[in-house]
C-alpha cells in the first residue's frame, strides 16, 4: 500500500484518493524571472517521480503545476532589463522549459499561469470580502484577515503568537495585523494591472495558486505539492484562503494530503536566488550529465536536505554507473519489466554510444575486447586510468574509437567504431 508524510497531520497515511477515478495532484511552480537552479531542479524531480510512480501504480492522474508570471521580482527584473514583463517572462519559461526538459521532468497535464486567471482571483477575492474575512486598507490594497479564519496555523503547525510575516511579505502598517496578507496590490505607476472592484491593481502571490487550483481540480483535491519554504506562509495562506471561501456547512479539508522536499543545501545555506546562493541548471549541466544531475536529486530521501557539491555528483555518477551495470546483467524479463519497452542493456548501450556521462580530464579511455560466445555481439569493457566509475557497454564490433566531442556536446566522450 502507497503510503505518503502529510505535512498537515505531520504522519505517514495510506494513500486514499478522494475519487478513485480521478486523482489530483497540484505544485507549486516556477516564478519565472531567472534560471532555474539545483533546488527548483529537485522539487521538479521529486514531483515527477510522483506522479510517475502514481501513474505506473495504475491511478488515473491529472497533474497540475503553475507557472507565477507577474510578481514584484518580475517586475523589478524587467525594469533592470529594459524588457516587458511578458518578453521576460516568456523567455524564462523557454529557458525552464530546456533545463527540465534535458532533467527527463515530463511536462504537467496542465500549466497555467497567473496571468490568465486574474478573473477568477478578484472573484475569490469578492468572496472574501464578502464573509468579512478580506478587508480594504488604507492603502489601497486588499488584505486577509488572519484572526477571521480559526484554523490558521494547522498546516505549519504553530500559533498566531508564534507565527511571524513571511519572508516574501512586507509589513504594512496599513494592516489591521501583521500577520494579515495582501490579496489584491493597488497599481503602481508603470507597472502592469488589471481593473477590479477595488480600483486597478494586480493579485497577491498567494491568492493565484488558491484560484487556479479550485479552477482546475475543484474546492477539493488530493496532493499539493512544493518546497519546504512553501509550507509557512504560503501553503499555510492557501488554506485559509481556499477554505475561506467554502460553504458554512463543508468542513471538508481544501487538500488531503500535503507534501514538501527539501532544501537543497550550499556551502550548508539553503539554494536561494533571492540570496544569490545557487547553482544554476544550466551551469550544472555544463560539467554533468543530466541524468546524473536527476539522479543525484532523486536518491536521497525528498523531504531530507541535500548538500550540494562537484563531489557529491561524481558521487553519484559513479552510482549510476554501478546501477546500470548491475541492470544490464539482468534476465531480460527483469529489465523489461524495469523500463518498460526496452531492455536496460539496449538502453545502456546507446548511452555509451554518445556516452552521457561524462569522463573527469585526467580520465584516459582505453578499449580491450574480450571473448564472447555470442559471434554477433562482442562485449567490451571501457577502462579508465582510474578504476572507479569505469562502467561495462555493450558494442557491435570489436574496437571503439573514443574522442572527445566538440561543438554543442563539448565535455562528453563520444565513441565511435573504429573503421
Amino acid at each position: 500500500m502507497l503510503k505518503i508524510y502529510n505535512s498537515l497531520s505531520r504522519a505517514e497515511e495510506p494513500f486514499v484518493p478522494l475519487d478513485p477515478a480521478r486523482v489530483r495532484m497540484y505544485v507549486c511552480g516556477m516564478t519565472v524571472y531567472d534560471y532555474c537552479h539545483l533546488g527548483h531542479a529537485r522539487m521538479m524531480i521529486v514531483f515527477d517521480v510522483v506522479q510517475r510512480w502514481l501513474r505506473a501504480s495504475g491511478y488515473p492522474l491529472t497533474y497540475v503545476r503553475n507557472i507565477t508570471d507577474v510578481d514584484d521580482r518580475i517586475i523589478r527584473r524587467a525594469s533592470e532589463t529594459g524588457e516587458s514583463v511578458a518578453g521576460l517572462t516568456e523567455r524564462f519559461i523557454r529557458y525552464m522549459d530546456e533545463d527540465v526538459a534535458a532533467l527527463g521532468v515530463q511536462k504537467p497535464d496542465i500549466e497555467p499561469r497567473a496571468t490568465g486567471h486574474v478573473t477568477e482571483m478578484i472573484e475569490m477575492i469578492r468572496r472574501l470580502e464578502e464573509r468579512g474575512i478580506a478587508y480594504r486598507a488604507e492603502s489601497g490594497d486588499v488584505n486577509f484577515s488572519v484572526r477571521k479564519f480559526p484554523g490558521y496555523g494547522k498546516l505549519s503547525g504553530k500559533s498566531l503568537e508564534d507565527l511571524r510575516a513571511g519572508e516574501r511579505v512586507e509589513v504594512d502598517t496599513t494592516k489591521r495585523d501583521p500577520l494579515d496578507f495582501v490579496l489584491w496590490k493597488r497599481a503602481k505607476e508603470g507597472e502592469p494591472f488589471w481593473q477590479s472592484p477595488w480600483g486597478n491593481g494586480r493579485p497577491g502571490w498567494h491568492i493565484e495558486c488558491s484560484a487556479m487550483s479550485t479552477k482546475l481540480l475543484g474546492p477539493h483535491f488530493d496532493i499539493h505539492g512544493g518546497g519546504q519554504d512553501l509550507q509557512f506562509p504560503h501553503h499555510e495562506n492557501e488554506i485559509a484562503q481556499s477554505e475561506g471561501v467554502l460553504d458554512r456547512n463543508d468542513t471538508q479539508p481544501f487538500v488531503k494530503y500535503w507534501m514538501h522536499n527539501g532544501f537543497v543545501q550550499l556551502q550548508d545555506e539553503k539554494m536561494s536566488k533571492s540570496t544569490g546562493n545557487f547553482a544554476t541548471i544550466r551551469e550544472l549541466l555544463k560539467r554533468h550529465d543530466p541524468e546524473v544531475v536527476r539522479f543525484f536529486a532523486a536518491r536521497a530521501h525528498y523531504r531530507s536536505p541535500l548538500n550540494y557539491s562537484d563531489q557529491h555528483l561524481e558521487d553519484a555518477r559513479h552510482a549510476l554507473a554501478r546501477l546500470y551495470t548491475a541492470l544490464k546483467e539482468a534476465p531480460p524479463q527483469a529489465q523489461r519489466r524495469l523500463t518498460g519497452t526496452k531492455s536496460t542493456a539496449a538502453a545502456f548501450g546507446r548511452q555509451w554510444t554518445t556516452t552521457s556521462i561524462r569522463p573527469r580530464p585526467w580520465q584516459c579511455f582505453s578499449i580491450s575486447p574480450t571473448k564472447s560466445t555470442a559471434r554477433a555481439q562482442r562485449r567490451s569493457r571501457v577502462s579508465c586510468a582510474r578504476s572507479a566509475g569505469c562502467s561495462v557497454c555493450w558494442v557491435g564490433r570489436a574496437k571503439l574509437s573514443c574522442v572527445l566531442s566538440r561543438g554543442p556536446e563539448a565535455g562528453f566522450q563520444t565513441c565511435r567504431f573504429q573503421r
